[in-house]
C-alpha cells in the first residue's frame, strides 16, 4: 500500500501537541513508561532498538541514560515532534525520521525491538500498524492505558480531547495481538505514581495544594497496590492504569478470515 492512510487533520493535531509542549509533564510521564519498557524487558539484550510514535524523545532520553540499548532509532508522525527529539542529542541515537503512521522505512527484521509506548490507543487502523512491526522486528514492546471501563462511552468526549480512540483492557490487548500474529513473552500492570497524580492535581488542573489531599492521592495508590498484592494477578488487572507486553512473533500462521 503506497496511498497516505493517516488523515491530515490527525498529522496536524499531533504536530501542534508538541508545539504546545510541556517538558515537565511529559518528562515524568516518560520516566515512569521507560521503567516499565525496562522492567518487562529484563533479561533480554537488545542492541538495535525502534521507537514508533517517538513524540518529543522523552522515553529514549531516559532509556539511553540506563543505558536500555546501545543504538536507537525513531520515527515520529510529527514534524514538531522529530524537531525535539533531534533536538536532545540522545546518546546512540542514528536516525530520526517523520513517516505517515502506518510504513516504516526500514527492511525486514531490521531491529531487535520496537517500542510502541501509548501509542495504539492513538491509531486509526491498528492492526496495519502491528503487521508493518512485527514485518520490521523480532519482538515489540507495547504499553496502552487502561482506559475501557463501564460508562466509557458517556465520556467520549473526555478521551478524545487526548486522542484516545481505541479503549483497551488487558484481555482485549491480549486478544488484539494474539490475532495478529504475536506471542505475548511478559507483562505487567501498573498504577499511576502518586508523584504523577500530584503534578496533574496541583500543576496541571492548578488546584491549591494540600495535605489532606496529597495523604488522599498516596493512600488511594498505596490500597489499590495492597489489593492487588493479596488477590493476584486478575485483581491487578481490574485496578491498573496502564498494561505493558513484551511480545514476540508467533510461529503460528494466523488467518482471520
Amino acid at each position: 500500500m503506497t496511498e497516505q492512510i493517516i488523515s491530515g487533520n490527525v498529522k496536524t493535531a499531533y504536530d501542534e501537541f508538541y508545539q504546545q509542549h510541556d517538558e515537565a509533564w511529559r518528562m515524568l510521564g516518560a520516566k515512569y513508561k521507560a521503567q516499565h519498557i525496562i522492567g518487562v524487558c529484563k533479561g533480554y539484550p537488545f542492541k538495535k532498538v525502534l521507537e514508533v510514535g517517538a513524540g518529543d524523545g522523552s522515553i529514549l532520553k531516559f532509556l539511553a541514560d540506563a543505558d536500555f540499548a546501545p543504538e536507537y532509532d525513531a520515527v515520529e508522525i510529527s514534524d514538531s515532534g522529530v524537531a525535539h527529539i533531534l533536538a536532545r542529542n540522545i546518546k546512540g541515537v542514528k536516525s530520526v525520521q517523520v513517516f505517515d503512521g502506518y510504513h516504516l522505512p526500514f527492511e525486514d527484521n531490521s531491529f531487535d525491538l520496537i517500542i510502541l509506548s501509548h501509542v495504539l490507543e492513538h491509531v486509526e487502523h491498528e492492526r496495519l500498524l502491528l503487521r508493518e512491526i512485527k514485518r520490521v522486528a523480532r519482538h515489540c514492546i507495547i504499553e496502552v492505558p487502561l482506559d475501557y471501563r463501564p460508562g466509557v462511552d458517556k465520556r467520549i468526549k473526555h478521551f478524545l480531547a487526548y486522542g484516545h480512540i481505541n479503549m483497551y483492557t488487558p484481555t482485549s490487548l491480549r486478544y488484539l495481538l494474539r490475532t495478529e500474529g504475536f506471542e505475548i513473552e511478559k507483562d505487567l500492570t501498573s498504577l499511576i505514581e502518586p508523584e504523577v497524580t500530584r503534578f496533574n492535581t496541583y500543576i496541571n488542573q492548578k488546584k491549591t495544594k494540600s495535605f489532606i489531599t496529597s495523604l488522599k492521592i498516596t493512600g488511594e495508590f498505596m490500597v489499590k497496590n495492597g489489593l492487588g498484592q493479596i488477590f493476584g494477578a486478575k485483581k491487578k488487572e481490574q485496578l491498573a492504569n496502564a498494561y505493558t507486553v513484551l511480545c514476540k512473533k508467533s510461529g503460528d500462521q494466523v488467518n482471520i478470515f
